[in-house]
């Protein structure tokens, strides 16, 4: 199977350059603030390929490139249909790379901005083809840690695969100055993440929960002036339930999501408990298109304003067991974030 990355227009990136002796470089397909994407051929195995390069400016920090390679090499070890394979990692001329599977199609992301708010039934299916992914990796020890739409890769047969792996883990481990892409995925992050907390399998969890969100409503469910504003989101509020903007959302699947986001990591299921939970939704879904094609959900829903107010989930486990974060707490998360505003 093949992984794809959108071509990027305007322009021919067509290049002379072999990595390796091995890997000929042939378009340019993407660019972020960490690296170069391009597809590539591999000489020895005859077979297309993305290579991802990483910039200049990784060169001199010694710790960021020991640990990139550590990671690539953890990554590589993992072999799953919804998991991009790494097939290699490498140093050409100074130049740090990855290989990885080169498959056609493109992103989450612009599947969403192509279509909007997804087909519920599509929602969950997404869904549990990255919560079958993520439960690979963290069965392997392996924690991503930037889980968002623009790293879901779809084929063209329909089927999600994350992509990044190593890369993601590689700078959440480093330094703040590596603030490119940790700002850049302000709007999916946990909690932990926004902190500088410990990070762990269930911040992917949180990640995926927030890529739910988007999937079922086309809206983020934090969203600010900058990345600090969003990130005390992250830390302070509640977002409103999904079915305030898509009624059509079962209850069941709003409970998963809502859940996922918890801001306490231990009340958040685990990647496996995703994947029974989510598979219970789509079994319903199904047969409820079975039984009536037109079908677009599992209960009717009535007018959300004709609805006692939901409690909050969070809430509810706050008042049962969790106690409300000390003074303390509060001013290390802001001192954190006041580092955010540094470096961004």
């Amino acid at each position: 199977m093949k992984v794809a990355y959108k071509q990027r227009k305007g322009g021919n990136f067509m290049l002379k350059r072999v990595l390796g002796e091995r890997y000929a470089l042939e378009n340019k397909i993407g660019s972020g603030g960490m690296a170069e994407v391009y597809s590539a051929h591999d000489n020895l195995l005859d077979r297309p390929v993305a290579v991802k390069i990483l910039h200049e400016a990784y060169r001199s920090d010694v710790e960021f490139i020991e640990k990139f390679h550590s990671e690539a090499k953890a990554a590589a070890r993992l072999a799953h249909p919804n998991i991009v394979s790494i097939y290699d990692v490498g140093i050409d001329n100074c130049d740090h790379y990855i290989v990885m599977e080169y498959v056609q199609g493109n992103s989450l992301k612009d599947k969403i901005r192509q279509e909007g708010a997804l087909d519920i039934l599509t929602a969950t299916k997404i869904a549990k083809d990255i919560a079958n992914g993520l439960a690979h990796a963290h069965a392997h020890n392996l924690v991503h840690c930037d889980i968002k739409p623009h790293n879901i890769l779809m084929t063209p047969d329909g089927f999600a695969k994350i992509a990044d792996f190593g890369i993601a883990r590689a700078i959440t481990e480093s330094t703040m100055t590596y603030s490119g892409n940790v700002i850049g995925s302000v709007h999916y992050f946990s909690p932990e993440q926004a902190q500088g907390g410990a990070i762990t399998p269930k911040s992917d969890v949180y990640s995926l929960g927030i890529v739910m969100y988007e999937m079922l409503t086309n809206k983020l469910p934090f969203t600010g002036e900058n990345p600090v504003v969003i990130a005390m989101k992250h830390i302070e509020e509640d977002p409103a339930p999904p079915s305030q903007f898509n009624p059509q959302i079962p209850p069941m699947l709003e409970a998963i999501v809502l859940r996922a986001m918890n801001k306490n990591p231990d009340l958040r299921p685990s990647s496996f408990d995703m994947i029974q939970a989510l598979s219970n939704v789509e079994a319903n879904l199904s047969v409820a298109q079975m039984n009536d094609p037109d079908a677009t959900q599992i209960l009717p829903r009535v007018k959300t304003d004709t609805l006692p107010p939901r409690r909050n989930i969070r809430q509810n486990a706050a008042n049962s067991s969790v106690k409300k974060p000390k003074r303390k707490f509060f001013i290390q998360s802001k001192i954190f974030i006041f580092g955010l505003i540094f470096f961004w």
